[in-house]
């Protein structure tokens, strides 16, 4: 059985004492533990921002890679993959690495770390920051409208979409276990508390807002049921709005299939034409 105490990388976190993200860790630890998987069958991918340090703190294979590009090296990888990032990252620059792979189901778990801020550079507004809020880049408050990566992930195919709250560990533990599981790709959004810069969001304030959809018994199954919870504002909802089957990338691609590329045997791939017309 593997432990969440075998999952410790020796690498201390460095984030803000308090931040929502030792949440995040603790459960994916969690949920790796709960499911058993070995760490050495597992890749943490990240983009770049504060959350996006989480491949050091965590004993399995790690890729960090660059603002806005966790997705396309896990597409890559893709074993049993766990891609995390930050909503500056994933729904920022990452936005159209995030509609794509939702849309082709491709087996990986994508967590956003969604504080509603760029936390790294010092507090200035991401693409979910509310409209209104007054940050260190708009000291006049936002103007445009966030956006609603729910919303996004529904319409784009994604076949598990969730949402977690960094201060429901067990929750979120569940969450990323049932994400990881899943046959496809699985999203989840989770609240995370910036104590630095975004004050006006500390945990009370998630803790007054948010229910949980299982608890009113949401059926995962109705597309139509998820877009409306997606569309709630006066209360903020976590756990799975939408959770179908569907073909994932790789079956749809006949030669792997069955039999993953990197197990293929190459000593019957006859090269020789393209030698000759390259070389």
């Amino acid at each position: 059985m593997v432990t969440v105490s075998e999952l410790n990388s020796g690498n201390p976190p460095t984030w803000c004492p308090g931040c929502g993200n030792f949440g995040i860790l603790l459960a994916l630890k969690g949920a790796l533990s709960k499911l058993n998987i070995p760490p050495e069958e597992t890749v943490i991918v990240s983009g770049v921002g504060c959350g996006s340090k989480l491949p050091h703190f965590i004993k399995t294979y790690g890729f960090e890679g660059l603002h806005g590009r966790s997705l396309p090296p896990a597409t890559g990888i893709h074993l049993a993959v766990v891609a995390v990032g930050g909503d500056g990252d994933g729904y920022g620059i990452g936005m159209a690495h995030f509609v794509h792979t939702m849309r082709r189901n491709v087996d990986l778990t994508y967590i956003v770390q969604d504080n509603e801020i760029y936390g790294l550079t010092t507090g200035q507004t991401s693409p979910t920051t509310r409209k209104g809020t007054k940050t260190k880049s708009t000291p006049n408050g936002v103007i445009e409208q966030e956006v609603n990566p729910i919303l996004i992930s529904l319409a784009a195919g994604a076949t598990f979409v969730a949402r977690g709250f960094a201060g429901d560990i067990p929750h979120l533990t569940d969450l990323i276990a049932k994400g990881i599981e899943h046959k496809g790709v699985s999203h989840i959004d989770v609240f995370q508390p910036c104590v630095t810069w975004r004050k006006d969001l500390p945990y009370d304030v998630y803790q007054k807002k948010i229910y949980k959809l299982d608890a009113e018994g949401h059926d995962t199954s109705n597309y139509q049921a998820a877009v409306a919870r997606a569309h709630e504002t006066e209360r903020w909802p976590i756990g799975i709005f939408y959770n179908v089957p569907r073909a994932t990338y790789t079956e749809e691609i006949p030669f792997i299939k069955e039999i993953p590329l990197v197990k293929h045997p190459i000593d019957k791939v006859d090269i020789s034409k393209y030698l000759k017309e390259f070389m």
